[in-house]
């Protein structure tokens, strides 16, 4: 075999360790090349196959209200964190979905908004050193004029508490130390660096 780059990778075998509602993948005798020149020496990795998903983060620019959604979470409660988590509308990208798609679904879905207009916001790896899952994260104008109540599919054991907060209520959330996850964490400080020209392109812009 020829001598690898630093961006080599050579996987000798790659089984299905469980195969449920999710998938673990293992990889055996995974090695890859390394920045001063040769192989790694071989070593076992387990990846767990998710899927990819889309996330909302719902904003009135006329009324200045987020609409936020909480729901308990089985990870967070494994942690030693809060299992109560406050998150965006989000949703599993399925087989010929989009992930504009699955974002205007689920606002529809997990808080009963119809979105007007998504800005994307960013394309990230949720945890690369042991999943393939990504998500495609989305600002989305709505009206939040009476958004709120509990909503979710309860074939899917899902009970949503949705609510509304102000941009300071939302930055107050953010400067203590209140967001807990990701996606919420990512939108909220991409709102606050934009949210000038957000606001500016929505309240000029023909859908006003």
């Amino acid at each position: 075999m020829a001598e690898p780059g630093p961006t080599s990778i050579d996987i000798i075998e790659k089984v299905t360790a469980f195969q449920g509602y999710f998938r673990i993948d293992r990889c055996y005798t995974l090695r890859h090349g390394r920045f001063d020149g040769g192989w790694t020496k071989p070593m076992t990795r387990e990846v767990f196959e998710r899927g990819h998903a889309a996330a909302l983060l719902p904003y009135d620019p006329d009324l200045g209200l987020f609409v936020l959604c909480q729901q308990f979470r089985v990870g967070a409660y494994a942690g030693n964190m809060d299992p109560w988590q406050v998150e965006l509308v989000a949703g599993i990208i399925e087989p010929g979905e989009t992930p504009e798609g699955v974002a205007k679904r689920e606002a529809m879905e997990e808080a009963g908004l119809e979105v007007r207009e998504l800005i994307p916001i960013a394309h990230y790896l949720v945890s690369p050193g042991g999943t393939s899952e990504s998500l495609a994260l989305y600002l989305g104008r709505v009206s939040a004029k009476g958004a709120g109540g509990i909503f979710g599919l309860a074939s899917e054991n899902e009970y949503i508490r949705v609510f509304t907060v102000t941009e300071l209520e939302l930055r107050k959330m953010l400067d203590e130390g209140r967001m807990m996850n990701a996606q919420i964490l990512i939108a909220a400080q991409w709102f606050f660096l934009n949210r000038d020209k957000i606001i500016k392109g929505w309240l000029s812009g023909p859908n006003y």
